[in-house]
């Protein structure tokens, strides 16, 4: 089965909870057929939990974090994984320079999602990941300006709510973009 791995700082606030959008989009669309998500952080704070604020404002939006354990990012976790989701730029930095030869499948969220929402899709699930990283090479998908889910660690709990939503949006857009929408038997039981 395919692995997608999401990174962050400390994986105790924004890739808890992206990694539990994910996971909830893919399922949505893919039942049992979803890929597995998991994260970790560059300096995570291994063995802790989410922070309670990143807890609540992912729970706010349903998705329950309350049994995340963080990990600190390992060369193992990043060559086992098909698909790398940073939530800022300098986490992707840091996995290309840890790995070089994952380069290729690691982007930050929102760069992902707007290399594959550019043009035409030319292949779907994780084959659009190769296209992707064509489209890059090519010089298309970077936004310095806001290309980071912001970290809300210290912050208040809107800002939390902020990370919370902005993650729900991209990640759902993301799953489309990759699976396609969510079909719509599975649309209308949730209703």
């Amino acid at each position: 089965m395919a692995s997608i791995l999401v990174v962050c700082t400390g994986n105790v606030c924004r890739s808890p909870a992206a990694e539990g959008f994910l996971r909830r989009a893919f399922t949505e669309r893919l039942g049992s057929q979803a890929p597995s998500v998991g994260s970790a952080g560059t300096a995570g704070w291994e063995g802790s939990g989410a922070t309670p604020e990143s807890v609540r404002a992912a729970g706010e939006r349903g998705v329950d974090t309350t049994d995340h354990i963080a990990r600190h990012l390992t060369r193992e976790q990043i060559q086992g994984a098909d698909l790398i989701v940073a939530m800022a730029a300098e986490h992707s930095a840091h996995v290309g320079s840890a790995v070089p030869e994952a380069r290729d499948r690691t982007f930050t969220l929102k760069e992902l999602v707007r290399l594959l929402e550019a043009g035409e899709p030319v292949a779907t699930g994780l084959e659009a990941i190769g296209a992707a990283a064509a489209r890059r090479a090519d010089g298309f998908g970077a936004n310095p300006f806001d290309d980071d889910v912001e970290d809300p660690y210290g912050m208040s709990m809107e800002a939390y709510r902020a990370m919370a939503w902005e993650l729900e949006e991209w990640t759902g857009r993301l799953a489309d973009a990759l699976f396609g929408p969510i079909p719509a038997s599975a649309a209308g039981a949730g209703a």
